[in-house]
């Protein structure tokens, strides 16, 4: 098994890519270990000192290093971690994975409906090849609400990714958009 490794625009974070699939549909996000607890592959991953938060993608996987750990020390026992969980025939994930969006009930389905559709064509596709995702989570007078996964999660360049890109997006689609901003998890 050959395993390839990408780096993404956020230097705590890196892409493994293990060649074959890693979710069927959509993507899971492990900020803390604890949060690993139904995936065999996240726990194994965290099982490496240093790492600070595991993402999965279709045909990837982003780990999140620990600010005062070098990717030098800890990158082969990632992708030994990741090798060995391929080998072993253990499932991905216990159960199916969550869903991407947040559900919206109110009198801005429309509005909603047509920033998720922006978001799945427009916006994650492109934050995918980055190693992260970025998932609706609310919409209120105007704001919509973005929660950032993976590599996206304490990115340097998200805020500008945020703003510049994704704001700007949605406010020349949607009019009734006047603001994107970041959700903590």
């Amino acid at each position: 098994m050959f395993i390839q490794t990408e780096s993404t625009p956020n230097p705590a974070t890196l892409k493994f890519l293990p060649g074959q699939p890693v979710l069927d549909a959509g993507t899971a996000d492990f900020p803390t270990v604890d949060a690993a607890g139904k995936s065999p592959l996240a726990q194994r991953i965290f099982g490496v000192e240093g790492v600070a938060g595991v993402f999965f993608g279709t045909d990837f996987v982003t780990v999140t290093k620990a600010e005062n750990v070098d990717w030098d020390h800890i990158k082969p026992a990632i992708l030994g971690a990741i090798m060995e969980h391929y080998q072993s025939g253990a499932a991905v994930m216990e159960g199916a994975a969550a869903a991407a969006h947040a559900e919206h009930t109110g009198e801005d389905g429309e509005i909603v409906d047509q920033i998720k559709e922006l978001l799945d064509t427009r916006v994650r596709p492109a934050v995918a090849q980055d190693g992260g995702d970025i998932t609706f989570h609310g919409f209120d007078r105007g704001i919509v609400y973005l929660h950032m996964q993976g590599a996206c999660a304490g990115c340097p360049s998200s805020t500008l990714t945020l703003k510049m890109g994704i704001e700007n997006l949605l406010k020349h689609y949607i009019p009734e958009v006047i603001e994107v901003r970041p959700v903590a998890a």
